[in-house]
């Protein structure tokens, strides 16, 4: 009998010890659920509640993946990782942004190289009082992909660099709709020109915020195949306080926006080609600044202004 009972217990401080392990080892890969807690080991077979509850016990450059539908809570990621909201088949990952940021990125460790957080089929509500959809602070580089924000009274996307960090950073918003937002639907500001960001927006829609899409202080950046519309302020600026911006634009949509279609300040600088601009405001100013392919649609907008700068664009 005592040799049984010895065999117990080791089995038992066995089992002990593995829990402990596995809820205090950070795994590459963690996982959430509706029907989750956050005091699992976040396993497939064990998934955590929310993102925040995932996010401590997943390994720097890891991943949290999505199981089903469920309301995952706003997120602080301060490492590289990756979020996947469920790859579209089983819905997105819902986070509920009431009154707060739906994710905040401020990743500072010098011993995180890549510096990179990678957002994928999310759904960002801000039920009209969320303040940033995402802010990005600190890090290098941000891919938001397949998501949905709406609802905030702040940007939806917001990358801003309030000090100098001395680094090129990345910005990268692919197959996505921003809508309903005080602020801008996406607004970049590197801080200076020693700390520029690059910027790829392609196939995203930006809808009823304030201004559709503003680079600021040394970003150059594109907008490609993508749709600016209904916005009350302007639908694309590019500008600058201390250091200038450019925007290249191709093959989009800027539609019934309240102020100026492409607004240019100081002495920064759009390009566009393949662009309709119809039914806003102005249709771009100031037209010195806004070079050309050549092959633009203007028309119904309350002010008709044509580009005036040079075209920059080599034909094949």
């Amino acid at each position: 009998m005592s040799k049984f009972r010895f065999a117990l217990n080791i089995f038992a401080i066995t089992i002990f010890t593995l829990t402990v392990t596995m809820i205090g080892h950070a795994q590459s890969r963690t996982w959430v659920s509706g029907v989750g807690d956050d005091l699992n080991p976040c396993s497939r077979t064990a998934p955590c509640k929310t993102y925040a509850g995932a996010i401590s016990k997943t390994s720097k450059d890891g991943e949290i993946s999505t199981l089903d539908p469920g309301g995952f809570g706003a997120v602080t990621i301060t490492k590289s990782i990756t979020i996947n909201g469920g790859n579209g088949g089983q819905g997105y990952g819902s986070i509920l942004a009431a009154g707060v940021n739906g994710v905040v990125i401020n990743i500072t460790d010098a011993a995180d190289v890549r510096k990179s957080v990678r957002l994928d089929w999310l759904n960002i509500n801000g039920v009209s009082t969320g303040l940033d959809g995402i802010r990005m602070v600190a890090g290098n580089t941000l891919h938001v992909s397949n998501t949905v924000i709406d609802g905030m009274t702040g940007d939806g996307i917001d990358m801003d660099y309030s000090a100098a960090h001395g680094t090129a950073s990345t910005l990268i918003v692919e197959n996505t709709q921003i809508r309903n937002c005080g602020g801008n639907g996406i607004r970049t500001d590197a801080f200076g020109a020693a700390d520029k960001i690059g910027a790829v927006i392609s196939n995203v829609w930006v809808t009823k915020c304030n201004i559709g899409i503003n680079f600021v202080n040394g970003t150059l950046g594109t907008v490609d195949n993508s749709t600016i519309a209904k916005n009350t302020s302007h639908g694309l600026q590019v500008g600058e306080p201390t250091s200038g911006s450019n925007m290249n634009v191709s093959s989009t949509l800027v539609a019934n926006n309240g102020g100026t279609g492409v607004n240019v300040l100081n002495s920064s600088r759009a390009r566009i080609a393949s662009v309709k601009i119809f039914q806003n405001n102005v249709s771009l100013a100031p037209a010195n600044l806004v070079d050309s392919g050549g092959n633009n649609s203007i028309a119904g907008n309350t002010t008709n202004t044509a580009p005036g700068g040079p075209s920059p664009f080599a034909e094949n």
